[in-house]
């Protein structure tokens, strides 16, 4: 018996120089949509959305943050790389306690064994749709 879908919950950060945000970029090969997503990602079970967010942060960039507050939460349904998706996603702000990852053009992102990079991005790449930014609804908070 295969494994049973599930929602799953995960914190994002909006971090913001000016116009910009700080964004990784994948590419959705089965429907060719290259697209934009804050760095963040899963709760653990008994761990806070505000805890979860600082920890990812921790763990993917090395770097502490501070003025954390939830801005709100979306709920996304997608569908990535032909495969049903579903989040409960709590959408937070918050600053960089070193000032000069404002700086960097890109900053590099350890995810485990992955490893990719981020970048600050105008929002009007993004209302360009290029790249498409998600989770959907996120302009709420921007």
């Amino acid at each position: 018996m295969g494994k049973k879908p599930r929602i799953r919950p995960i914190a994002i950060c909006l971090f913001r120089q000016g116009d910009r945000i700080l964004v990784y970029e994948d590419t959705d090969s089965v429907r060719q949509l290259r697209f934009g997503r804050p760095l963040g990602g899963g709760l653990d079970f008994g761990e806070t959305s505000e805890a979860a967010i600082a920890r990812e942060i921790r763990e993917e960039l090395s770097a502490e943050i501070h003025s954390i507050q939830r801005l709100g939460i979306l709920e996304s349904v997608f569908e990535y790389e032909g495969k049903p998706g579903h989040e409960i996603v709590f959408v937070y702000d918050a600053k960089f306690v070193d000032e000069s990852l404002y700086e960097r053009a890109e900053l590099q992102v350890n995810e485990g064994k992955r490893q990719f990079k981020a970048r600050w991005r105008s929002l009007d790449d993004f209302r360009r749709d290029d790249p498409h930014l998600v989770p959907e609804g996120l302009w709420q908070f921007l």
